[in-house]
C-alpha cells in the first residue's frame, strides 16, 4: 500500500474540491482525506494500490470544473490503514 500527502494550491476552496476529490478516490478505492488549509489550499492524504493513487495525484492537476489547480505538492507519507475517504 502507498500513502501519500498532497498539498494543492489555486483556487481550491469554494469550488468543491474537496467532494470531488474524495468521488475519485471513492471510484479508485482509495483511502485517506481531504481538508482545507487556512492558507486557502487543500491538503488531500490518499492511501491505496500505487496505480490508483498515481491516477489520483493526476487528478489532483486539474480537479473539478470551477477549481484552477496551480501547483501539487506531494511526499509519501507512512500512516496506519485510514478507513474510506473523508472530507474534513
Amino acid at each position: 500500500m502507498t500513502c501519500v500527502r498532497c498539498v494543492v494550491s489555486g483556487r481550491v476552496q469554494g469550488v468543491f474540491f474537496r467532494a470531488s476529490a474524495r468521488q475519485q478516490a471513492v471510484t479508485l478505492g482509495v483511502s485517506g482525506y481531504a481538508r482545507n488549509l487556512p492558507d486557502g489550499r487543500v491538503e488531500v492524504v490518499a492511501c491505496g494500490r500505487e496505480q490508483d493513487v498515481n491516477v489520483l495525484r493526476d487528478w489532483l492537476q486539474v480537479g473539478p470544473p470551477a477549481a484552477r489547480v496551480d501547483a501539487v505538492d506531494c511526499e509519501p507519507v507512512d500512516l496506519p490503514l485510514i478507513p474510506g475517504f473523508r472530507v474534513e
